[in-house]
Protein backbone atom coordinates (compact mmCIF):
# COMPACT_ATOMS: atom_id res chain seq x y z
CA UNK A 1 0.00 0.00 0.00
CA UNK A 2 1.23 3.10 -0.73
CA UNK A 3 1.57 6.13 1.64
CA UNK A 4 0.48 9.51 0.91
CA UNK A 5 2.46 12.07 2.52
CA UNK A 6 0.84 15.76 2.86
CA UNK A 7 3.00 19.11 3.16
CA UNK A 8 1.47 21.65 4.78
CA UNK A 9 2.63 25.11 3.84
CA UNK A 10 4.21 25.57 7.41
CA UNK A 11 6.14 22.37 6.34
CA UNK A 12 7.49 23.62 3.00
CA UNK A 13 8.18 27.28 4.66
CA UNK A 14 10.61 25.91 7.19
CA UNK A 15 12.25 23.70 4.56
CA UNK A 16 12.57 26.88 2.29
CA UNK A 17 13.86 29.49 5.27
CA UNK A 18 16.46 26.37 6.28
CA UNK A 19 18.13 25.93 3.11
CA UNK A 20 18.37 30.02 2.81
CA UNK A 21 19.49 30.28 6.26
CA UNK A 22 22.04 27.62 5.90
CA UNK A 23 23.14 29.35 1.92
CA UNK A 24 22.25 26.71 0.24
CA UNK A 25 19.41 28.86 -1.94
CA UNK A 26 19.18 32.40 -2.25
CA UNK A 27 15.83 34.62 -1.33
CA UNK A 28 15.56 36.33 -5.14
CA UNK A 29 15.79 32.30 -6.47
CA UNK A 30 12.37 31.05 -7.58
CA UNK A 31 10.29 28.60 -5.74
CA UNK A 32 10.81 25.71 -8.20
CA UNK A 33 14.26 25.62 -6.58
CA UNK A 34 12.89 23.77 -4.00
CA UNK A 35 12.51 20.90 -5.77
CA UNK A 36 16.12 19.68 -5.51
CA UNK A 37 15.27 19.22 -1.73
CA UNK A 38 11.95 17.26 -1.36
CA UNK A 39 12.12 13.38 -2.80
CA UNK A 40 10.88 13.66 -6.22
CA UNK A 41 8.30 11.21 -5.52
CA UNK A 42 6.66 13.63 -3.51
CA UNK A 43 7.13 16.79 -5.24
CA UNK A 44 3.83 16.93 -6.86
CA UNK A 45 2.45 17.05 -3.22
CA UNK A 46 4.65 20.36 -2.34
CA UNK A 47 3.36 22.01 -5.73
CA UNK A 48 -0.15 21.03 -5.08
CA UNK A 49 -0.04 22.76 -1.55
CA UNK A 50 1.57 25.48 -3.24
CA UNK A 51 -1.07 26.05 -5.88
CA UNK A 52 -3.18 25.96 -3.12
CA UNK A 53 -2.05 28.65 -1.36
CA UNK A 54 -1.88 30.76 -4.68
CA UNK A 55 1.89 30.45 -5.16
CA UNK A 56 3.34 29.98 -8.51
CA UNK A 57 7.00 27.82 -9.12
CA UNK A 58 8.46 31.05 -10.98
CA UNK A 59 7.60 33.44 -7.64
CA UNK A 60 10.90 33.99 -6.03
CA UNK A 61 11.40 32.16 -2.49
CA UNK A 62 11.39 35.50 -0.75
CA UNK A 63 7.02 35.23 -1.35
CA UNK A 64 6.74 32.05 0.31
CA UNK A 65 8.70 33.04 3.56
CA UNK A 66 7.09 36.37 3.42
CA UNK A 67 8.31 38.86 5.95
CA UNK A 68 11.82 38.86 6.23
CA UNK A 69 12.99 36.22 8.92
CA UNK A 70 16.68 36.43 10.12
CA UNK A 71 18.48 33.42 10.69
CA UNK A 72 19.93 32.61 14.15
CA UNK A 73 23.61 32.58 14.29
Amino acid sequence: MLRRVQYSLDVIQEEARRLVCQGILKRHQPIYMLCKYFPAREWGYVERELERNDFLLRDSILDLLGSEDWCED
